[in-house]
């Protein structure tokens, strides 16, 4: 039998070089990703679904080895890399970046994409 979860991992952090503004993208920041997954699992075994230590992985690594000018954009490659994996179903990254809320003086600054169904 094959079901459907929804998976939710939140704050995951990694440094990367994502931004528009002139010199953003010298050196590493911080950014924290929320990810919402939606799964198909068949039953109670770690085989059967998604190990979402993998999905933190993913997380970092798409972080770390991209470089884009806009918090939109790092947010799709996060939803997509996420996709990847055979039993996803959709997924939401919504990303944020700590640095420039406190620039502003915000609460917090984030992008979000959904990608699947």
């Amino acid at each position: 039998m094959v079901g459907s979860a929804r998976v939710l991992l939140s704050g995951i952090t990694a440094l990367g070089r994502h931004g528009a503004n002139p010199g953003e993208r010298l050196e590493a920041q911080e950014f924290s990703v929320d990810v919402d997954v939606v799964l198909e699992f068949g039953g109670d075994s770690l085989d059967r679904t998604l190990d979402y230590r993998g999905i933190a992985d993913v997380v970092r690594d798409t972080v770390a080895e991209t470089s884009f000018e806009l918090l939109e954009s790092l947010a799709d490659a996060v939803a997509r890399a996420i996709y990847e994996y055979s039993q996803v179903v959709e997924v939401t990254a919504r990303v944020h970046k700590p640095g420039a809320a406190e620039s502003m003086g915000l609460d917090d600054v984030a992008a979000e994409a959904t990608f699947g169904s």
